[in-house]
């Protein structure tokens, strides 16, 4: 596998927009990463083009869970969810030390929603769909030795299950090396100005490289678009349309609000899950979910009514930690691309978070969808465009990660030895 780096890209770029490609994949967050690496697999010949970074957008700024999505079975979503937990659990087995288990502890207040025995229930399901049992009520009095400073009033107990988290913008890196590996190429910096059409087909796209302004063409059997919220730059749709969503968070010191698993509640103010988690040696605070309104070129960014909603957040669920706005070191927001009905009505959290395929001739596009099921996701894309680029599909459930040779380094910890070749 050859050098990735910017010389490398200055040289190989007039070579790439040469070729004739099986596939482009337009979008270098975690879809279009696996639609890549699905690809590649196959022998396909593939470029993947961003034009900004690798997970410049939502994939470097989701709130790092690899999770089955617990509250989408109150949605009746149970496909979404069956297929979320499996994925969640091939990741777990796949990339030790890059996806990893998280603790989860769910607080039960008297008289409050949702008590021990209906969250119980929800979760019996939602290790049935998983097939492991992975869930246990505690005590007030084991709950108060598992968290300390948890709000007690009319504290009862509380059910700790697991998820995972994850690097997300290491994740999708990690996506397209394998990619790579197997003979698919990436590069950033090439914004798609243009699809090229000949008698009513796509055929490739008008490429133009951001740091020269030199534009390219570049021509492929098919195209696939995964660009997030970016998706219906060119496509259409008189039905359905692409919602933003802006989700934010807001990063602690450790020391200032010290969490041993992630604590997942419903806000007082409107009756959302939030939650308080561990990630990289911080504390997060996370998610809002509220309309984007604005240019998605733009850096998304925090409000002054998020971070208070946050903060208020920490002050209901750990009261005696005092949070305030000088405790954050930085913030994060990131824009989901939600697929609704055109004039939905809905709240942002009551829109449902399926996906949607467009196919056009010669051209596939990908709206919506999960950091989880990246892989279902890509396999999906890929038997649209096979049609167009005369191969058959198969899928044997073969790994997502090559095993990362063991490689002895005495001198670091076991932990830190999994997390490198994570």
């Amino acid at each position: 596998m050859s050098a990735w780096n910017a010389a490398w890209r200055e040289r190989a770029l007039p070579e790439l927009a040469a070729r004739e490609w099986d596939l482009i994949v337009i979008g270098g967050g975690i879809s279009g990463a696996g639609i890549l690496r699905e690809a590649a697999r196959r022998g396909w010949k593939c470029l993947l083009l961003e034009q900004r970074d690798f997970a410049w957008g939502t994939s470097s700024r989701s709130s790092k869970m690899v999770h089955g999505g617990l509250r989408y079975i109150a949605k009746g979503q149970f496909g979404l969810t069956r297929d979320s937990v499996r994925e969640r659990q091939r990741l777990l087995a796949e990339a030790p030390g890059l996806v990893d288990p998280l603790s989860f502890i769910m607080a039960h207040y008297r008289g409050a929603f949702p008590g021990p025995k209906v969250f119980g229930g929800v979760l019996a399901l939602y290790d049935a769909l998983a097939g492991k049992r992975n869930h246990l009520f505690h005590s007030l009095q084991q709950l108060r030795y598992l968290a300390p400073g948890l709000k007690e009033d009319g504290l009862l107990g509380g059910t700790r299950f697991f998820d995972a988290v994850t690097d997300d913008a290491r994740l999708v890196m990690r996506v397209l090396g394998e990619a790579r590996g197997e003979g698919g190429e990436a590069l950033n910096g090439i914004e798609v100005v243009e699809l090229l059409r000949e008698e009513g087909r796509v055929v490739g796209l008008l490429g133009e490289d951001r740091e020269s302004g030199q534009r390219l063409r570049f021509r492929a059997r098919a195209v696939a678009q995964a660009t997030g919220a970016w998706a219906g730059r060119f496509r259409q749709d008189d039905d359905v349309r692409i919602r933003p969503l802006r989700g934010s968070h807001l990063l602690l010191p450790a020391w200032r609000l010290p969490v041993a698993h992630a604590f997942s509640f419903l806000h007082d103010q409107d009756r959302r899950p939030v939650f308080v988690f561990p990630w990289e040696g911080a504390t997060v605070v996370g998610t809002t979910d509220l309309d984007h309104a604005e240019s998605l070129d733009r850096e998304a960014r925090i409000s002054a009514d998020e971070a208070d909603y946050l903060l208020a957040a920490c002050a209901q669920q750990f009261p005696g930690a005092r949070i305030a706005a000088a405790d954050v070191l930085s913030t994060w927001a990131g824009v989901r691309p939600v697929v609704c009905a055109a004039g939905s009505t809905l709240k942002p959290s009551d829109e449902k978070r399926e996906h949607l395929l467009w196919v056009e001739p010669g051209c596939v596009t990908l709206a919506g969808g999960k950091l989880t099921t990246f892989r279902l996701l890509a396999l999906e894309v890929l038997r649209a465009c096979a049609g167009f680029v005369g191969r058959e599909l198969d899928d044997r459930g073969a790994a997502v990660f090559r095993p990362q040779p063991a490689q002895p380094m005495p001198a670091l910890s076991p932990a830190q030895q999994r997390r490198l070749a994570g």
